[in-house]
Parts: structure tokens; C-alpha cells; sequence
């Protein structure tokens, strides 16, 4: 049966307006975004066979541009479309930061770091520079490994600091294990990085480490 001959309420589209999109399943938001179903398939059922074959809804968002193309009712235009889609979500993050402290907003801090890290399926380390009002400057990737680390030079960061005049800084990084829990290692190169900006009077004000679905905060931990 196509989903246009379901009964309204239970419509993807229908259902989203009148309930929001935090109503739907994984399956539906995804047929929303592929519009069209196959032969012999609805969008809901190509979507459910689509999620199946990616192991879930994020594994699929993150897949290389073959991976995605290569499967049934996918193509280079709906992978264009996706990494739009991403993007716009990513830059609407960042603004949600742009419009005021940083500190009066921590859940809107983790999503977006979270948004620019979790991804990465090699380790990357990345400072959030924020003005004397902490107000944030930019946002920048200072330094990539392998899967399990990545060399972190604190005269680099301080230099970043520097150049763009900032006065405090979060400090985050992945964990493509997936485990967020902090390393001994993280929090040797943490105390090593506070006590470098430190001496230019820049405040390290928290280190998120992105997980899978989760993220650790070394103030929250009374680490900083």
C-alpha cells in the first residue's frame, strides 16, 4: 500500500506537523528525506531496509559518499543533499553560541561540539575560543591522529590564542572508540595546556571529550 493511501495520522508528513518531529521513528524521518520509495517498496519500507543495512540512522548520515550511493533508492544528488542538510544543522549550532556566553549555554556547547567531532573516525583536537565576555571567536581543529591519538603541541594553542586575541578557551576531542571516558594521557595534556595559556592570561574553562551519544566534562568532574 503506498503511503498515500494510509490513514492520515499515520502519514510521515502528517504526523510531523501535527505532532513534531521528535514523534517520529528513525524509519519515518527517513522517508521523509527520501520523498520517494522503489518499486514494490514505500519510502518507509525502503527507509526501515536502508537503516538495517547501515546499522542505524547515524552510520548512515556518516557513511562515505560510495557506501551511501551504492545502496538502493541513494544516489550523489541525496548524499549532496544530506551533507547540506548536515551542515545547515552544524551552522545553526554555532549560532545558538554566537548570540551569547558560552558559559550560559553548556547543553548548546556539547551539542555542537559534539556535532563537529563525534564524526571523525580518527582523533581530532579542537579549541573554542571565546572573548573576555565568553563570547566565541571561532571554532578550530588544531590537530588530527590515528584512531587512537593525536600529538597536541601547547605552544600551538597558545599561538591560536594568541592570534585571535582570545581570553578564555573549551577544549574538546573525540574518541572514535566511541568511550568517552577520559585517558590519563587527556588529562596530562590538559593540565600541560591550562598552565601554557596560564602564562598569556587565557583561562581554560572546561575539555570535552566526545563520545558515541555522550561526552565527558573535565569541569564537571572538578578536574579544572
Amino acid at each position: 500500500m503506498a503511503i498515500s493511501d494510509w490513514p492520515a495520522q499515520e502519514r510521515p508528513r502528517e504526523k510531523l506537523l501535527v505532532k513534531g518531529a521528535a514523534s517520529l521513528s528513525d524509519a519515518e524521518l527517513l522517508a521523509i528525506f527520501l520523498r520517494t520509495g522503489v518499486k514494490g517498496k514505500s519510502a518507509v519500507d525502503l527507509a526501515r531496509e536502508l537503516l538495517n543495512r547501515f546499522g542505524g540512522l547515524r552510520p548512515l548520515m556518516e557513511a562515505s559518499q560510495p557506501q551511501f550511493c551504492s545502496a538502493l533508492g541513494l544516489g550523489q544528488a541525496k548524499y549532496v543533499q544530506l551533507q547540506a542538510v548536515m551542515e545547515m544543522s552544524r551552522r545553526h549550532l554555532a549560532a545558538q553560541l554566537e548570540r551569547g556566553s558560552a558559559l550560559e549555554s553548556p547543553q548548546a556547547v556539547r551539542q555542537y561540539l559534539a556535532a563537529q567531532l563525534r564524526h571523525e573516525n580518527r582523533e581530532v583536537f579542537a579549541c573554542l575560543l571565546l572573548d573576555n565576555r565568553h563570547r566565541v571567536i571561532r571554532y578550530e581543529a588544531l590537530f588530527f591522529g590515528t584512531i587512537n591519538a593525536a600529538s597536541v603541541y601547547p605552544r600551538e594553542v597558545v599561538a591560536l590564542a594568541l592570534r585571535h586575541q582570545a581570553a578564555a578557551m573549551i577544549l574538546a576531542h573525540n574518541h572514535p572508540s566511541g568511550v568517552a571516558e577520559p585517558s590519563q594521557a587527556d588529562r596530562q595534556i590538559t593540565d600541560q595546556l591550562v598552565r601554557a595559556l596560564a602564562l598569556v592570561e587565557v583561562r581554560v574553562l572546561d575539555h570535552l571529550v566526545v563520545g558515541d551519544g555522550e561526552s565527558v566534562s573535565f569541569a564537571e568532574r572538578g578536574w579544572l
